[in-house]
């Protein structure tokens, strides 16, 4: 086999080999894509212009919303052209842009819910301290430790990555350039990148993860311990949106990412990837705001100011 010459780049398989109605689908994804963009400006928009949501957990959901803008920007585009065309291509570079942005922004996500989880912990269990320990220069270290930690831990794998040599199949079979479709089109070895996938890709999986298991059990413990109910009730709402959005992200991270190599299918990867890729970039803000009075209230406000400047 000939060494895939680099200028031809890749074509994208979408879901060229699957049945289904083209219209319905671009329409669809198209649809959550516009929700998603709305829905995030909107809840950036109050966290700014709302004095009283100027505190730690709406800093980071803030964060949070211009991670998920990102996110669903980075592979939405290319679906909505293999849907159209059936085949997208995609240039070596394209590609390889593509990967990093992809799990970059992954990343970040998965440090600002522990991050998240870390703040909830502190509110709940050590309130009087709170306001000192979630200090203006605490949360900007986080936050940018966060986007470091993301942009150096996606440059390794990338770099890895375009070292692989491809030759001449060039069909990815995904919507978009993922690791692991990468890897076994590459005709080269590949060891290190899959054992860099099983070690720092787990880490930056698993030590996220662990922080916000630990937060949620010191904070549950302190929730039970709480004499009267409505202080338990409210404990509890101010976390069960947090909660719902870990699930959804480390639910779908995980079922793709954490299973043997014997039981991958780029069919099943596809369809789980539209959860995590576009359906939760559009639910976070609303599982935010739907949960939070405060947010409410917040959007409420400024849907009224738009309104009423007309």
């Amino acid at each position: 086999m000939n060494k895939l010459n680099l200028t031809s780049g890749f074509l994208l398989l979408g879901f060229s080999d699957l049945h289904y109605n083209h219209v319905a689908l671009f329409l669809t994804i198209l649809v959550i894509y516009t929700l998603t963009w709305t829905a995030n400006l909107l809840l950036i928009s109050s966290i700014i212009l709302s004095a009283h949501l100027h505190t730690p957990m709406y800093f980071f959901l803030g964060n949070l919303s211009v991670v998920d803008i990102s996110f669903s920007t980075v592979t939405v585009p290319k679906l909505l052209s293999c849907i159209l065309h059936g085949r997208a291509p995609i240039s070596f570079l394209g590609c390889l842009l593509q990967m990093f942005f992809f799990l970059f922004l992954g990343t970040i996500e998965s440090l600002l819910l522990a991050v998240m989880a870390i703040d909830r912990y502190l509110a709940i269990c050590n309130p009087l301290r709170y306001t000192s320990l979630m200090n203006c220069k605490v949360l900007v270290m986080l936050t940018c430790t966060s986007w470091v930690a993301g942009a150096l831990h996606s440059l390794l794998h990338t770099y890895v990555v375009s070292q692989l040599t491809y030759c001449e199949d060039r069909l990815i079979p995904h919507f978009f350039c993922d690791l692991t479709p990468l890897i076994k089109l590459s005709c080269s070895s590949t060891t290190l990148a899959e054992l860099l996938i099983y070690t720092i890709g787990s880490m930056a999986v698993i030590i996220p993860f662990l922080f916000i298991i630990i937060s949620y059990v010191l904070i549950g413990c302190t929730i039970v311990k709480m004499k009267t109910s409505s202080n338990r009730s409210k404990a509890f709402s101010s976390c069960s949106a947090h909660l719902m959005v870990i699930f959804l992200f480390y639910g779908t991270d995980i079922s793709i990412y954490f299973r043997p190599p014997s039981d991958y299918s780029s069919q099943y990867d596809r369809i789980v990837s539209m959860a995590y890729t576009i359906i939760t970039p559009m639910l976070n803000p609303f599982i935010y705001s739907l949960r939070n009075q405060d947010v409410k209230k917040a959007l409420k406000k400024l849907i009224m100011q738009s309104f009423s400047q007309r």
